[in-house]
C-alpha cells in the first residue's frame, strides 16, 4: 500500500524514465493488451516476448506480463487499459491495434505504450509525428489498411471473370470506414461490383457467407483486422466450404487453408514491440523512439486450395509469389 501510495503522490514524474520505478519493483511488469486469446493470438505472443529476450528480459525472470484479452470485442477495451493502470504497470502493449492503442493512449498520460497498428498513426492522433512520436506512445506500424486497393486489384487478376465480388469488413473496427471507401473506389476502377459484408463477432460469420450465393458473389475479401485474423483457421474453411475464392491480408490465412493472402507480417510487428518495450524498461522514453514501419509483405499462395477450388493461378502471380503451399 505506501508504494502506491508514494508513486501516486509523485504524479506523472514517478512514471519516468521507468528505471526510477523498476528500482521500487522485485522486477518490473507489463500491462499486454491482446484483441483476441490466448491459444489464437499463442504464436504472435511469443514473438513479442522473442523480441522482449532480444532486449534482455525474460517472463518469469526479470519480468512479468500482466495479460488482458479482449477476445475480439473491442468495446471491451477500455475496462482492460483501466484495470492495467490501476495495477500501475510499466509498460503497456496495445497488440489489439488500434482499437487498443486509441483506449490506451486515452487512459494515461504517464505510463509509457507501445502499439502495433495497421493505419497511419500521425493520422488517428497517437503520435505528433513518426520521427518524433512525442509523449508517452510510440510503436510500430504495419500499414497494412493501405493495401485494400492492391488486394483487390490481386484478386482481380487471380478470378478475372468475377465481377461481382464482397468485402467482408468487421464495422466495430476503427479502420472500417477506410477500409470500405478504399476498396469502393478501386472496385469502380476495376469495374466491379462490390458487396460489403458485416461480421464482429462468430456467430455472424454464418450469416455474411449465406450471402454470398444470394449476391451472386464471385470471389471475396477479407478486409485487415485483427479480430478476422485471430478467426483466419475459420474464415478460410468457410470460404473453401462455399467454393468462392478469397483473398486475404495476412499470412496466417494462406497457411491455415485460404487461397491467397497479400500482408505485412503481424509476427514481426509483435517482435518489434517486445524489443520497443524492453528498450524502455531500461529506460528510454517512448518520445526518443521513432515509429517503425514494416515495410516489407509477403505473397502467398496456397495452390492445394487453388485446386480444390479450381482456380488456376497465372503464371506471373505465382512468380510473384514469396510463398507457394502446395
Amino acid at each position: 500500500m505506501w508504494r502506491r501510495e508514494f508513486i501516486a503522490g509523485l504524479g506523472s514524474a514517478a512514471a519516468w524514465p521507468v528505471v526510477a520505478r523498476t528500482q521500487q519493483l522485485a522486477i518490473p511488469v507489463i500491462g499486454f493488451l491482446g484483441g483476441g486469446s490466448p491459444n489464437m493470438d499463442a504464436h504472435r505472443a511469443r514473438a513479442f516476448r522473442l523480441g522482449l529476450g532480444e532486449a534482455g528480459y525474460i517472463e518469469g525472470k526479470n519480468l512479468a506480463i500482466e495479460y488482458r484479452w479482449a477476445e475480439g470485442h473491442y468495446d471491451r477495451f477500455p475496462s482492460l487499459v483501466a484495470d492495467l493502470v490501476r495495477r500501475q504497470v510499466d509498460v503497456i502493449a496495445a497488440l489489439g491495434g488500434t482499437a487498443s492503442a486509441l483506449p490506451a493512449k486515452a487512459a494515461t498520460t504517464s505510463i509509457p505504450i507501445v502499439f502495433s497498428v495497421a493505419v497511419d498513426p500521425v493520422e488517428f492522433g497517437l503520435v505528433s509525428s513518426l520521427n518524433r512520436p512525442s509523449g508517452n506512445v510510440t510503436g510500430v506500424t504495419i500499414m497494412s489498411v493501405t493495401l485494400g486497393p492492391k488486394l483487390l486489384e490481386l484478386l482481380n487478376q487471380l478470378v478475372p471473370r468475377a465481377t461481382v465480388m464482397a468485402m467482408l469488413i468487421n464495422p466495430t473496427s476503427p479502420l472500417a470506414e477506410t477500409l470500405l471507401h478504399d476498396a469502393q473506389a478501386t472496385a469502380r476502377a476495376l469495374g466491379l461490383q462490390l458487396h460489403v459484408l458485416h461480421a464482429s463477432t462468430e456467430r455472424e460469420f454464418a450469416s455474411a457467407f449465406a450471402s454470398l450465393a444470394q449476391f451472386r458473389v464471385g470471389a471475396l475479401l477479407i478486409g485487415a483486422d485483427a479480430f478476422f485474423t485471430n478467426h483466419s483457421e475459420q474464415l478460410a474453411e468457410l470460404a473453401l466450404r462455399d467454393g468462392v475464392p478469397a483473398i486475404y491480408p495476412t499470412r496466417e490465412f494462406a497457411v491455415a487453408g485460404g487461397l491467397i493472402s497479400y500482408g505485412p507480417s503481424i509476427a514481426d510487428s509483435w517482435r518489434l514491440m517486445g524489443v520497443y518495450a524492453g528498450r524502455i524498461l531500461k529506460g528510454e522514453r517512448p518520445a526518443d523512439l521513432p515509429v517503425q514501419q514494416v515495410t516489407k509483405v509477403e505473397l502467398v499462395i496456397n495452390l492445394k486450395t487453388a485446386k480444390a477450388l479450381g482456380v488456376n493461378v497465372p503464371a506471373p502471380l505465382l512468380a510473384r509469389a514469396d510463398e507457394v503451399i502446395e
